[in-house]
């Protein structure tokens, strides 16, 4: 189903009960961002808002994809699982054999709609142009500063339209951008994007690269830009499949040589001059629920701003999950979870990314298994399949058991687990705001293959014994062994899952590899497969959280540890450090972010302002909940 605009959207939320308009004037510098927040944590993703008195001429969306049910409408869909099904039944089509001309003939009508899903350009201008400011200023858009430690205000929802030098095709994506001035913004595209590559053209040419920027319109035109389609396709075709009409656009004003989406609500057009000096943009509070640390990007320098008489300016916050974007992603794990099945890794069955595992880095695939090293096969095919490259920890299950649900698959995944020879390790590109890796861009990957094993697969020398004692005097034993050792978490052995998190305070370099070796060959651990460490400051018995630190300080390649016991038959512990690594006791050499809260200040101004919102029960902030394990106030940890 195709949005007629933004505004139908916003009309159709409201109409299901999906959205509430804030009258009250809330301030984009931190405030926006703050009750956000609040309301995206609330339980079930909370509800859209519309804040309408911005200090601009311009109303505020935020949190319209933030729930299962809002994903859904953006898309137009019923639900997600649905898309992927379509998808795969289309791939099947084209994939079948034609063995006569009937076949072919019924091939015809999607091939027709094929055809139906190509962007098409419009002349003249489109709803996007009603308004045209020629001497820009961005100041008068609401761009919100989300977090204390941001480097300013960013642009968080642009959709980002570049073109190949050479060839002219399209490139639809989405970087963050800060505000540096009135028609001054930062480009921060990664290296891998396309975008980058587009540039290093302009930059080896030696000529201007015209850039344009949409904002609203279509809600389904901020997912695709957001989707990892192969460099060849055209995120307005699948935007066009996904709405089942064709995206109509029109040529930007001053960079006729870029086209954006007619039904737009705002567009920025500008260029990036390949031979500016670069800009310091940063830092950022980003979707892994840290800071990205500030570094060198583009300039792009604005030349107009068109947009529609009642524009509303979409944007988001990213932060400790769950956010909004989570549901962005989840789209993107059931839309592409046919075309990685169909054409790459035919065994995958289903995939799951916990939202604690902030997209790449932890990724669940359940497998149909029929013979000896298929999870090493699926593993590496995994890892080379687009932007599942910058996954870090791979969990492979198999048809015995439903992923999603959680304990049922660890359960699973750890009685079929040997620790010593089912982790795989790996290293390769990571995504770049993975701080956890020694040299940015680049680190270790970690494949846990929690499938049933065939005979071929298992080491009869390896047994796990049952548990000897119980939980809480594991507990005790573990608390006695060690000062460092402040907190155990054996949540999970009591429900028969031998894994334990420790939280630790270091003090010493390898404190960790040794502190493993000495407690895994305890007796009364000989029944643990497997040891999460964690911060001092981190509460081990909160598993999101401790999930969410885990995943993000994790470099599993360099951070692993094992134990294997000698004799016959052998037991086997891995540990996996997932505190903060530094310089004096890691001799990590990077830079370490901090984590992302709210400041007290704002914290404070909304509270107070809470009961004139109309926004129902005060909610308290959900960084205070956090604020014990920031070290500092700065985005760098010092």
């Amino acid at each position: 189903m195709a949005w007629r605009d933004q505004q139908a959207f916003i009309e159709a939320l409201e109409k299901q009960g999906e959205l509430i308009r804030i009258n009250t004037y809330v301030d984009p510098h931190l405030e926006i961002a703050e009750i956000t927040d609040r309301i995206s944590k609330s339980g079930g993703g909370g509800k859209a808002l519309l804040f309408e008195n911005t200090g601009t001429d311009f109303p505020v969306l935020m949190n319209a994809y933030g729930s299962e049910k809002r994903m859904c409408m953006a898309l137009g869909v019923d639900s997600l699982d649905s898309i992927a099904k379509e998808i795969e039944d289309l791939f099947k089509l084209l994939a079948s054999p034609k063995e006569n001309m009937l076949d072919k003939l019924r091939l015809l009508p999607k091939l027709g709609q094929f055809a139906s899903w190509m962007p098409k350009i419009i002349k003249g201008r489109g709803a996007c142009q009603e308004s045209i400011i020629m001497d820009p200023d961005l100041s008068k858009i609401p761009v919100l500063t989300c977090w204390p430690k941001d480097g300013g205000p960013f642009i968080t929802l642009p959709v980002i339209h570049t073109k190949d030098l050479e060839t002219n095709s399209r490139n639809v994506g989405m970087y963050r951008m800060q505000v540096f001035g009135p028609t001054l913004t930062g480009m921060h595209w990664h290296k891998h994007k396309v975008s980058a590559k587009h540039f290093s053209a302009y930059k080896k040419a030696g000529v201007k690269m015209p850039v344009a920027v949409s904002l609203g319109g279509d809600p389904v035109y901020a997912y695709s830009a957001t989707a990892p389609l192969p460099e060849n396709v055209d995120e307005y075709m699948l935007a066009g499949f996904l709405r089942k009409k064709k995206v109509e656009l029109v040529r930007c004003i001053t960079q006729p040589e870029i086209e954006v989406p007619a039904d737009a609500d705002i567009i920025i057009e500008g260029y990036v001059d390949p031979a500016d000096d670069l800009i310091w943009e940063g830092p950022f509070g980003d979707h892994t629920g840290y800071y990205s640390l500030a570094d060198w990007y583009p300039r792009f320098h604005v030349t107009a701003v068109t947009h529609r008489k009642n524009a509303v300016y979409p944007a988001t916050i990213v932060g400790i999950p769950p956010q909004e974007d989570a549901w962005l992603g989840k789209a993107t794990e059931r839309i592409f979870l046919a075309p990685i099945k169909m054409t790459m890794v035919p065994e995958i069955m289903d995939m799951d990314m916990p939202v604690e595992g902030v997209f790449h880095n932890l990724v669940i695939t359940q497998i149909n298994k029929d013979y000896a090293g298929q999870g090493q096969k699926v593993m590496n095919a995994m890892w080379g399949a687009g932007q599942m490259m910058f996954n870090k920890i791979l969990v492979l299950a198999d048809q015995g058991i439903k992923i999603q649900v959680y304990k049922e698959l660890t359960t699973y995944v750890f009685s079929n687990l040997n620790p010593a020879t089912d982790i795989s390790f790996s290293t390769g590109p990571m995504d770049v705001l993975d701080h956890s890796c020694s040299k940015m861009g680049f680190g270790g990957k970690m494949c846990i293959d929690g499938t049933n094993k065939m005979p071929e697969e298992q080491d009869e020398d390896y047994h796990c014994p049952p548990l000897k004692i119980s939980s809480a005097e594991l507990k005790e034993s573990l608390l006695a062994y060690s000062p460092s050792i402040r907190d155990v978490n054996t949540q999970l052995i009591e429900e028969g899952i031998p894994c334990i998190l420790l939280a630790i305070e270091k003090n010493k370099p390898g404190h960790i590899r040794e502190l493993h070796s000495a407690i895994a060959a305890l007796p009364t651990m000989a029944s643990i497969k497997m040891v999460l460490y964690v911060e001092h400051t981190v509460n081990p018995n909160d598993l999101a959280t401790s999930l969410w630190r885990f995943c993000n300080n994790l470099d599993p390649k360099r951070d692993s540890y094992l134990f294997k016991s000698n004799g016959f038959p052998y037991t086997a512990c891995m540990g996996l450090d997932g505190t903060r690594k530094t310089k004096e006791l890691d001799n990590f050499q990077r830079d370490w972010p901090n984590i992302i809260v709210a400041d007290q200040a704002t914290i404070e101004k909304v509270d107070k302002k809470w009961g004139q919102l109309g926004i129902g029960s005060f909610i308290a902030s959900p960084s205070l909940k956090y604020k014990g394990q920031i070290y500092g106030e700065e985005a760098v940890v010092d």
